[in-house]
Formats: structure tokens, sequence, C-alpha cells
């Protein structure tokens, strides 16, 4: 806020009382009215945000002693656009520009500025317009919610298929006992070393300046002369609630889902902060996972490998599919059925690939016992390593 906004404002008006009010009836006049238009109970609401500044900004000079003296006294110096020059600078008003005057003196007054105040009239309420270097503006800032990090654990249908699970979280939010003011009169005033910001500025050096956050009212822009004992005049408390979030089909374990404006509140009419929920995957007992594919390992007796045939195969959640075994197939192959995978992010599905391992059996009939000599001695000449140890030679 410039010097001149300052001087122009009428903070009486602002909190509806006489020029003659008491302590306590500015401070009740100012409660009344920042319950009424505090952002918490305003929220989505730009206009009662920027009247809350207005009462928080009045407060904090009338509700201030030496702020009130200091601008009772400037309102009478240029309240009416005139000034009263001191010794020495003749009688009578005249007329001047405030912007001439507050920024280093009126020009043609000698090296004691305007009506011979050294440096310019704003040193004179210096202390009231510009304290520990901080902006001068008094307008509190909103301020966005922190983000929360929770896990779930989804079994492996859910992750594939989707699903809503209810997330009991615990974060801050604005303190029910004292409506998110920080004081338990609900009467906070702006903060004066950062005059409402939240930040300061400290330098760098090379004429650079940085911002941090203002160390006495830890950038909240406000304090409680009055700390509310819930939450020690910091207007956020811990607050639980229990939320249903949609995760999606196809999420992997150990993913990290972001979900926008799902996390703690903010304050002043602040934004939300985000909701980071890392998903962990059961595993299943048969299906396995790679990229947007699932997997499965089907047993299949050497006579079918052999001499080829056709398979049922399970599928996840719906009804199996039947593979052909083409004669000859090898231990290990693995083929794809179409479109029975985990569901990709544009809607559509992987595949299932499906491995083929041959079934040797433990037990044996005499019959298939009887069968299985007679082929070993049908295929006596034939050696599946001969190939092996020729390769191995040749290296």
């Amino acid at each position: 806020m410039s010097t001149k906004d300052f001087i122009e404002k009428d903070f009486y008006k602002v909190l509806g009382v006489p020029k003659d009010a008491t302590e306590a009836e500015i401070k009740k006049a100012y409660r009344k009215l920042a319950r009424e238009f505090h952002p918490d109970a305003n929220k989505g609401n730009a206009k009662a945000e920027e009247r809350f500044k207005e009462i928080s900004e009045a407060n904090d000079v009338l509700g201030d002693a030496k702020k009130r003296k200091e601008y009772d006294e400037a309102r009478a110096l240029f309240g009416s656009g005139g000034f009263r020059p001191g010794p020495g600078a003749g009688g009578g008003n005249f007329n001047f520009d405030l912007g001439d005057l507050f920024g280093g003196g009126a020009q043609g007054q000698g090296a004691g500025g305007a009506g011979g105040f050294g440096g310019g009239i704003g040193d004179v309420f210096g202390g009231l317009f510009n304290r520990g270097g901080a902006s001068t503006g008094t307008r509190t800032q909103p301020r966005r919610g922190q983000d929360i990090d929770t896990e779930v654990t989804l079994s492996f249908t859910e992750a594939v298929d989707g699903a809503t699970v209810p997330l009991r979280m615990t974060s801050q939010a604005a303190c029910k006992a004292c409506s998110g003011t920080g004081d338990k009169n609900g009467t906070p005033r702006v903060c004066p070393t950062c005059v409402g910001t939240g930040q300061v500025a400290r330098g760098s050096g090379g004429g650079f300046s940085l911002t941090d956050p203002c160390p006495d009212c830890k950038g909240r822009g406000l304090i409680a002369e009055h700390p509310c004992m819930e939450c020690q005049g910091s207007g956020r408390a811990k607050s639980s609630r229990t939320m249903q979030v949609r995760i999606p089909a196809g999420v992997s374990d150990n993913q990290r889902i972001r979900l926008r404006g799902k996390g703690a509140p903010g304050e002043r009419g602040g934004p939300a902060g985000d909701l980071y929920v890392t998903v962990h995957v059961d595993a299943h007992p048969v299906f396995g996972r790679k990229d947007d594919n699932l997997t499965v390992t089907v047993p299949v007796t050497f006579s079918e490998a052999a001499l080829g045939g056709e398979v049922k195969v399970p599928t996840l959640g719906g009804p199996p599919v039947t593979l052909k075994l083409p004669p000859g197939t090898p231990n290990g192959r693995t083929m794809r059925a179409r479109g029975r995978g985990a569901v990709r992010k544009d809607g559509t599905r992987g595949d299932l690939l499906v491995t083929v391992e041959v079934a040797v059996p433990q037990d044996l009939s005499d019959k298939a016992r009887d069968a299985l000599e007679a082929y070993r001695e049908a295929t006596a000449g034939e050696d599946p390593r001969t190939e092996l140890f020729q390769a191995a030679k040749g290296a």
C-alpha cells in the first residue's frame, strides 16, 4: 500500500466506527466483520476475500495505539489536500502533489524538503509505512494447502481393472476452535514485520534481493495476540477425513499417482494441495504383469506339444480362451491372446502372454509306460543333443 493510499483510506469507515471510538469498540467491530468475511467462511468469494483484507488492514492500524496516533496525525495534516508548513516556511496553506512530497521532498524546498522536514514527509512516518524493510503492502496473501502423501494396497485384479478405495488422511486444515484465525478471540492482527505479505526481503549482493518466509508470523501474514489453545496461534490444526479415491485401471506396483486439489485445504482462499498416492499391488497366484500385458504359464502334455491340439487358457476376470498348439510346440514357447491384458491409458487392453510348459508325469500307468517304451525304441536313432555338441566344438 502506498503512502498516498494510506492517507486517503478511511479506516474508521472500513470498520464502521466513529473517529473517537474506544479500543474496545474497534476490537468488537473488527471481530464481527472478520468472522463475517473470513475466507474460510466464504470460499471462492473474491469480494469477501478483498473485504477481509481491508478489514485486517484497518484493524492493524486502528488496533495499535501508536499506529492509530500516527494515522490520525497524518490524516489531519494531509487529509484535506493542504499542508501546514513548519516554522520558517511562511504562513498559510497551500496545495501540493502527494507523490512529490512522499517521494523524497518537494522540489524547490531546499535541502530540508517540504515544510522543512529533512528527507521528505515519508521519513516522519517511516516507522508506520515501512517496517523491517518489508513491502509496504498490508494485504495478506492466500496460501496453498500442503501436499499429502499416502499409500494404498490393491489386489492384482483391482490394479488391472481400477478401483475406488477409501483413504483416511490426516492433514493440516483451518482450526475449528478459532475459525482459522489463530486467535482465540478471532481477532488476529497483520504482522508488522512483513506487513501482511508473509515474506521478508534479504539482500544477496549484486543489487539483488531474495524473499524468505517471515520469521515472526511463519509466512501467514497474521499474528495472534491471544493464541488459540488448540492450534497455538498457527490457525491450522490436524484434521482427519475419509475420502473415496478412484485408482485408475492399469496401475502398476509402486506407481505414484497425483490427484490435483485433493490435499490439505488452503488458507485465506488459497487452493488446496495435491494428494500423492503410492500404490502397492499384491501378487496373483496365477497371473503376472509385464507392462500392459498379463502373463500366464500353462502346462501341456507331451502328446499335445508333440502332436498339436487345442488347449483352454484362463483369463483374468473373464471366460477362458482357446489356443491352438501347432505340432512340435517346444517347451517354453510363448503365444499371444490379444486384448486380454491390462487396461492402457487410452482405454484399450494389452495382451495375455501364454507360455507353454510341458508337464512331465510323475506317476505312469502300465499302459502309459509301455507306450513310452515303444516310443523310445522307435526313436532310438535320434539324438536331440547332436547339434549342441557340434556347436560346442565349433566355438
